[in-house]
Protein backbone atom coordinates (compact mmCIF):
# COMPACT_ATOMS: atom_id res chain seq x y z
CA UNK A 1 0.00 0.00 0.00
CA UNK A 2 1.09 4.01 -0.75
CA UNK A 3 2.90 5.23 2.36
CA UNK A 4 2.05 8.25 3.72
CA UNK A 5 5.35 9.71 2.26
CA UNK A 6 3.88 8.71 -1.09
CA UNK A 7 1.03 10.47 -0.27
CA UNK A 8 2.87 13.89 0.54
CA UNK A 9 5.25 13.36 -2.62
CA UNK A 10 2.37 12.89 -5.08
CA UNK A 11 0.12 15.75 -3.62
CA UNK A 12 3.38 18.05 -3.86
CA UNK A 13 4.10 16.85 -7.38
CA UNK A 14 0.25 17.37 -8.40
CA UNK A 15 1.17 21.05 -7.54
CA UNK A 16 4.13 21.31 -10.01
CA UNK A 17 6.95 19.47 -8.10
CA UNK A 18 9.29 18.41 -10.55
CA UNK A 19 11.65 16.72 -8.18
CA UNK A 20 8.60 14.96 -6.48
CA UNK A 21 7.59 13.90 -9.55
CA UNK A 22 11.02 12.54 -10.41
CA UNK A 23 11.11 11.04 -6.93
CA UNK A 24 7.30 9.23 -7.78
CA UNK A 25 8.60 7.98 -11.32
CA UNK A 26 12.13 7.12 -11.47
CA UNK A 27 11.75 3.86 -9.29
CA UNK A 28 9.40 2.92 -12.54
CA UNK A 29 10.99 4.35 -15.44
CA UNK A 30 13.35 1.35 -16.50
CA UNK A 31 10.16 -0.99 -16.45
CA UNK A 32 8.30 1.40 -18.36
CA UNK A 33 11.60 1.86 -21.08
CA UNK A 34 11.44 -2.09 -21.64
CA UNK A 35 7.96 -2.13 -21.94
CA UNK A 36 8.04 0.80 -24.37
CA UNK A 37 10.82 -1.30 -25.88
CA UNK A 38 8.24 -4.14 -26.43
CA UNK A 39 5.50 -2.33 -27.86
CA UNK A 40 8.06 -0.64 -30.30
CA UNK A 41 11.31 -2.90 -31.13
CA UNK A 42 13.51 -0.14 -30.85
CA UNK A 43 15.33 1.10 -28.22
CA UNK A 44 15.74 4.76 -29.32
CA UNK A 45 11.82 4.75 -30.06
CA UNK A 46 11.66 3.33 -26.84
CA UNK A 47 13.28 6.79 -25.50
CA UNK A 48 11.15 8.95 -27.53
CA UNK A 49 8.05 7.03 -25.79
CA UNK A 50 9.12 7.12 -22.55
CA UNK A 51 10.15 10.74 -22.51
CA UNK A 52 6.84 12.01 -24.24
CA UNK A 53 4.66 9.29 -21.72
CA UNK A 54 6.28 11.03 -18.61
CA UNK A 55 5.19 14.20 -20.29
CA UNK A 56 1.80 13.47 -20.65
CA UNK A 57 2.22 12.21 -17.49
CA UNK A 58 3.06 15.33 -16.08
CA UNK A 59 0.93 17.37 -17.59
CA UNK A 60 -1.99 14.91 -16.57
CA UNK A 61 -1.33 14.24 -12.70
CA UNK A 62 -3.42 17.11 -11.44
CA UNK A 63 -5.98 15.03 -12.67
CA UNK A 64 -5.04 11.70 -11.38
CA UNK A 65 -7.37 10.67 -9.01
CA UNK A 66 -5.99 7.77 -7.37
CA UNK A 67 -8.54 5.46 -9.01
CA UNK A 68 -5.73 3.18 -9.38
CA UNK A 69 -2.32 2.57 -8.77
CA UNK A 70 0.44 5.29 -9.66
CA UNK A 71 2.17 2.41 -11.78
CA UNK A 72 -0.83 0.97 -13.18
CA UNK A 73 -1.74 4.82 -14.45
CA UNK A 74 1.65 4.94 -15.88
CA UNK A 75 1.63 2.38 -17.93
CA UNK A 76 -1.69 3.36 -19.13
CA UNK A 77 -0.18 6.36 -20.35
CA UNK A 78 3.02 4.90 -21.44
CA UNK A 79 0.97 1.90 -23.63
CA UNK A 80 -1.09 4.85 -25.21
CA UNK A 81 1.42 6.91 -26.19
CA UNK A 82 3.44 3.49 -27.68
CA UNK A 83 0.14 3.02 -29.53
CA UNK A 84 0.30 6.50 -30.96
CA UNK A 85 3.97 6.42 -31.91
CA UNK A 86 3.58 2.86 -33.55
CA UNK A 87 0.45 3.80 -35.69
CA UNK A 88 2.66 6.64 -36.89
CA UNK A 89 6.13 5.23 -37.56
CA UNK A 90 5.33 1.64 -38.18
CA UNK A 91 6.21 -2.01 -37.57
CA UNK A 92 9.68 -2.65 -37.21
CA UNK A 93 11.44 -5.27 -39.26
CA UNK A 94 14.53 -8.03 -39.83
CA UNK A 95 15.62 -8.50 -42.85
CA UNK A 96 14.08 -12.22 -43.05
CA UNK A 97 10.44 -10.17 -43.42
CA UNK A 98 11.50 -8.64 -46.51
CA UNK A 99 12.25 -12.02 -48.83
CA UNK A 100 13.90 -15.38 -48.99
CA UNK A 101 17.27 -15.83 -48.01
CA UNK A 102 20.43 -15.30 -50.78
CA UNK A 103 22.49 -18.18 -51.35
CA UNK A 104 25.87 -16.50 -52.01
CA UNK A 105 27.39 -13.49 -50.86
CA UNK A 106 26.22 -9.72 -52.06
CA UNK A 107 29.46 -7.96 -51.03
CA UNK A 108 27.70 -4.83 -52.58
CA UNK A 109 24.67 -4.71 -50.68
CA UNK A 110 23.21 -1.09 -49.50
CA UNK A 111 21.32 -0.49 -46.76
CA UNK A 112 17.36 -0.08 -46.92
CA UNK A 113 16.97 2.86 -45.53
CA UNK A 114 13.24 2.83 -45.94
CA UNK A 115 13.02 0.09 -43.70
CA UNK A 116 12.53 0.34 -39.80
CA UNK A 117 14.54 -1.89 -38.65
CA UNK A 118 14.19 -3.96 -35.61
CA UNK A 119 17.36 -3.05 -33.23
CA UNK A 120 18.87 -4.77 -30.13
CA UNK A 121 18.64 -4.00 -26.18
CA UNK A 122 20.87 -3.78 -23.62
CA UNK A 123 20.42 -6.61 -21.09
CA UNK A 124 21.39 -4.79 -18.24
CA UNK A 125 18.11 -2.35 -18.47
CA UNK A 126 15.65 -5.91 -18.25
CA UNK A 127 14.67 -7.10 -14.66
CA UNK A 128 15.35 -11.19 -13.98
CA UNK A 129 12.39 -13.00 -13.50
CA UNK A 130 8.74 -12.83 -13.86
CA UNK A 131 7.49 -9.16 -13.33
CA UNK A 132 3.99 -10.49 -11.32
CA UNK A 133 2.83 -14.55 -10.15
CA UNK A 134 1.57 -16.51 -12.52
CA UNK A 135 2.48 -14.52 -15.96
CA UNK A 136 3.21 -16.71 -19.05
CA UNK A 137 6.87 -14.88 -19.62
CA UNK A 138 9.86 -13.89 -17.88
CA UNK A 139 11.33 -9.93 -18.03
CA UNK A 140 14.43 -11.33 -19.89
CA UNK A 141 12.16 -13.66 -22.00
CA UNK A 142 10.29 -11.18 -23.23
CA UNK A 143 12.97 -9.09 -24.77
CA UNK A 144 14.47 -11.99 -26.74
CA UNK A 145 14.65 -10.81 -30.56
CA UNK A 146 12.58 -13.58 -31.70
CA UNK A 147 9.54 -12.90 -29.17
CA UNK A 148 9.74 -8.99 -29.99
CA UNK A 149 9.78 -9.91 -33.89
CA UNK A 150 6.99 -11.75 -33.40
CA UNK A 151 5.28 -8.57 -31.53
CA UNK A 152 5.60 -6.34 -34.43
CA UNK A 153 3.43 -8.84 -36.28
CA UNK A 154 0.20 -7.95 -34.27
CA UNK A 155 -2.02 -5.00 -34.49
CA UNK A 156 -1.14 -2.40 -31.38
CA UNK A 157 -4.42 -3.86 -29.25
CA UNK A 158 -3.52 -7.15 -29.87
CA UNK A 159 0.14 -6.58 -29.18
CA UNK A 160 -0.38 -4.09 -26.26
CA UNK A 161 -3.20 -6.98 -24.24
CA UNK A 162 -0.50 -9.89 -24.72
CA UNK A 163 2.24 -8.02 -23.15
CA UNK A 164 0.21 -6.30 -19.85
CA UNK A 165 -1.45 -9.91 -19.44
CA UNK A 166 0.99 -12.32 -20.44
CA UNK A 167 4.52 -10.50 -19.53
CA UNK A 168 3.34 -7.43 -16.51
CA UNK A 169 0.23 -9.53 -14.52
CA UNK A 170 -2.35 -7.13 -15.27
CA UNK A 171 -5.81 -8.40 -15.22
CA UNK A 172 -8.24 -8.36 -18.45
CA UNK A 173 -10.34 -5.99 -16.45
CA UNK A 174 -7.35 -3.51 -15.78
CA UNK A 175 -6.38 -3.65 -19.03
CA UNK A 176 -10.17 -2.91 -20.58
CA UNK A 177 -10.05 0.31 -18.35
CA UNK A 178 -6.84 1.14 -19.80
CA UNK A 179 -7.34 0.33 -23.06
CA UNK A 180 -11.04 2.07 -23.18
CA UNK A 181 -12.53 -0.98 -24.19
CA UNK A 182 -14.37 -4.24 -22.44
CA UNK A 183 -12.92 -7.54 -20.46
CA UNK A 184 -14.38 -9.75 -23.86
CA UNK A 185 -12.46 -7.63 -26.32
CA UNK A 186 -9.06 -7.54 -24.43
CA UNK A 187 -9.75 -11.94 -24.42
CA UNK A 188 -10.26 -11.80 -27.68
CA UNK A 189 -6.69 -9.63 -28.43
CA UNK A 190 -5.01 -11.78 -26.12
CA UNK A 191 -6.49 -15.20 -27.82
CA UNK A 192 -5.45 -13.97 -31.48
CA UNK A 193 -1.83 -12.36 -30.16
CA UNK A 194 -0.71 -16.14 -28.83
CA UNK A 195 -1.73 -17.63 -31.55
CA UNK A 196 0.31 -15.54 -34.20
CA UNK A 197 3.33 -15.44 -31.27
CA UNK A 198 3.21 -19.32 -31.03
CA UNK A 199 4.05 -19.81 -34.67
CA UNK A 200 6.68 -17.46 -35.18
CA UNK A 201 8.74 -18.44 -31.64
CA UNK A 202 10.92 -21.13 -31.40
CA UNK A 203 9.41 -23.76 -28.25
CA UNK A 204 12.11 -23.47 -26.42
CA UNK A 205 12.58 -20.03 -25.35
CA UNK A 206 16.62 -18.81 -25.32
CA UNK A 207 16.23 -18.55 -21.65
CA UNK A 208 15.86 -22.08 -21.06
CA UNK A 209 18.42 -22.93 -23.92
CA UNK A 210 21.36 -20.71 -21.94
CA UNK A 211 20.33 -22.26 -18.36
CA UNK A 212 20.77 -25.87 -19.41
CA UNK A 213 23.69 -24.90 -21.64
CA UNK A 214 25.69 -22.73 -18.46
CA UNK A 215 27.40 -20.14 -18.38
CA UNK A 216 31.13 -21.43 -19.00
CA UNK A 217 29.68 -23.45 -21.90
CA UNK A 218 28.07 -20.23 -23.21
CA UNK A 219 30.97 -17.97 -22.73
CA UNK A 220 33.00 -20.04 -24.68
CA UNK A 221 30.82 -19.93 -27.70
CA UNK A 222 30.83 -15.80 -27.78
CA UNK A 223 34.19 -15.59 -27.37
CA UNK A 224 34.85 -18.52 -30.01
CA UNK A 225 32.53 -16.58 -32.15
CA UNK A 226 35.03 -13.10 -31.66
CA UNK A 227 38.02 -14.90 -32.12
CA UNK A 228 37.39 -16.51 -35.25
CA UNK A 229 36.04 -13.13 -36.70
CA UNK A 230 39.26 -11.33 -35.44
CA UNK A 231 41.75 -14.07 -36.26
CA UNK A 232 39.71 -14.86 -39.74
CA UNK A 233 39.79 -18.62 -39.21
CA UNK A 234 36.75 -19.80 -41.36
CA UNK A 235 36.74 -23.54 -39.92
CA UNK A 236 37.04 -21.95 -35.89
CA UNK A 237 33.58 -20.33 -37.11
CA UNK A 238 31.68 -23.11 -38.83
CA UNK A 239 33.04 -25.75 -35.74
CA UNK A 240 30.38 -22.96 -33.77
CA UNK A 241 27.76 -23.09 -36.50
CA UNK A 242 24.48 -25.27 -36.87
CA UNK A 243 23.66 -26.61 -39.93
CA UNK A 244 20.90 -24.32 -40.49
CA UNK A 245 22.22 -21.42 -38.94
CA UNK A 246 21.43 -17.99 -40.51
CA UNK A 247 22.95 -14.70 -40.46
CA UNK A 248 21.38 -11.32 -40.90
CA UNK A 249 22.76 -8.05 -40.70
CA UNK A 250 20.24 -4.70 -40.68
CA UNK A 251 20.21 -2.30 -42.44
CA UNK A 252 21.23 -4.64 -45.17
CA UNK A 253 18.16 -6.30 -46.83
CA UNK A 254 20.29 -9.49 -47.41
CA UNK A 255 20.31 -12.98 -45.16
CA UNK A 256 21.63 -16.10 -45.30
CA UNK A 257 20.35 -19.24 -44.12
CA UNK A 258 22.29 -22.39 -43.87
CA UNK A 259 25.84 -23.29 -43.54
CA UNK A 260 26.79 -23.33 -47.15
CA UNK A 261 25.57 -19.65 -47.52
CA UNK A 262 26.62 -18.14 -44.19
CA UNK A 263 30.51 -19.45 -44.71
CA UNK A 264 30.33 -17.63 -48.37
CA UNK A 265 29.33 -14.62 -46.93
CA UNK A 266 31.47 -14.94 -44.19
CA UNK A 267 34.58 -15.57 -46.31
CA UNK A 268 33.59 -12.92 -48.75
CA UNK A 269 33.09 -10.13 -46.19
CA UNK A 270 33.73 -10.40 -42.24
CA UNK A 271 36.84 -13.06 -42.85
CA UNK A 272 37.97 -11.15 -45.57
CA UNK A 273 37.68 -7.78 -46.94
CA UNK A 274 36.11 -5.94 -44.05
CA UNK A 275 39.45 -4.76 -42.31
CA UNK A 276 40.70 -5.49 -38.77
CA UNK A 277 38.20 -6.90 -35.98
CA UNK A 278 37.95 -6.30 -32.36
CA UNK A 279 35.10 -7.35 -29.84
CA UNK A 280 34.04 -6.66 -26.25
CA UNK A 281 31.26 -9.50 -24.85
CA UNK A 282 28.13 -7.92 -24.28
CA UNK A 283 24.82 -9.05 -23.74
CA UNK A 284 21.65 -8.38 -25.49
CA UNK A 285 17.82 -9.06 -25.38
CA UNK A 286 18.64 -11.72 -23.00
CA UNK A 287 20.54 -13.30 -25.20
CA UNK A 288 24.79 -13.80 -25.63
CA UNK A 289 26.08 -11.03 -27.90
CA UNK A 290 29.36 -9.30 -29.56
CA UNK A 291 29.81 -5.61 -29.92
CA UNK A 292 32.31 -5.78 -33.05
CA UNK A 293 34.96 -2.61 -33.28
CA UNK A 294 36.36 -2.64 -37.12
CA UNK A 295 39.43 -0.42 -38.19
CA UNK A 296 39.68 -0.60 -41.98
CA UNK A 297 42.92 0.33 -43.06
CA UNK A 298 46.42 -1.28 -40.59
CA UNK A 299 46.14 1.52 -38.19
CA UNK A 300 44.18 3.84 -36.07
CA UNK A 301 41.48 2.94 -34.09
CA UNK A 302 38.94 0.31 -34.27
CA UNK A 303 35.69 2.06 -34.42
CA UNK A 304 31.68 0.72 -33.43
CA UNK A 305 30.25 -1.61 -35.56
CA UNK A 306 27.99 -3.80 -34.96
CA UNK A 307 26.08 -5.77 -31.93
CA UNK A 308 25.61 -9.17 -33.02
CA UNK A 309 23.24 -10.98 -30.99
CA UNK A 310 23.68 -14.66 -30.84
CA UNK A 311 20.69 -17.22 -30.67
CA UNK A 312 22.53 -20.73 -29.38
CA UNK A 313 20.45 -23.85 -29.92
CA UNK A 314 22.54 -27.40 -28.77
CA UNK A 315 25.25 -25.50 -27.98
CA UNK A 316 26.01 -23.79 -31.01
CA UNK A 317 24.63 -20.76 -33.03
CA UNK A 318 21.47 -21.13 -34.43
CA UNK A 319 21.01 -17.23 -35.57
CA UNK A 320 23.73 -14.79 -35.93
CA UNK A 321 22.03 -11.12 -36.18
CA UNK A 322 24.52 -8.07 -36.74
CA UNK A 323 23.02 -4.62 -35.91
CA UNK A 324 25.05 -2.47 -37.82
CA UNK A 325 24.63 0.62 -36.36
CA UNK A 326 27.47 2.32 -34.24
CA UNK A 327 24.98 4.76 -32.37
CA UNK A 328 24.26 1.54 -30.45
CA UNK A 329 27.34 1.33 -28.38
CA UNK A 330 26.79 4.30 -25.99
CA UNK A 331 23.30 2.56 -24.36
CA UNK A 332 25.69 -0.48 -23.47
CA UNK A 333 28.23 1.44 -22.13
CA UNK A 334 30.99 0.48 -24.78
CA UNK A 335 33.63 2.84 -25.48
CA UNK A 336 33.52 4.84 -28.28
CA UNK A 337 37.26 3.42 -29.53
CA UNK A 338 39.00 -0.10 -29.12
Amino acid sequence: MPTDDHHVTLTRARGGDDAAFSALVGPLRAELHAHCYRMLGSPFDADDAVQEALLRAWRALPRFEGRSSLRTWLYTVATRTCLDLAASRGRRALPVDLGPASAHAVPDSAAAGHVRWLGPYPDAAVAAGPAAPDVRYEQREAVELAFVAALQHLPGNQRAALLLFDVLGFSAAEIAAMMGTSAASVNSALARARRVVADRVPAHSQQRTLRALGDTRLRAVAAGYATALENGDADALVALLTEDVTWAMPPLPHWYAGLDAVLDFARAMPLGSCGGWRHVPVAANGQPAVANYLRAGDSGPYLPWSITVLTVRDGRIAQLTSFLDGALFPAFGLPATR
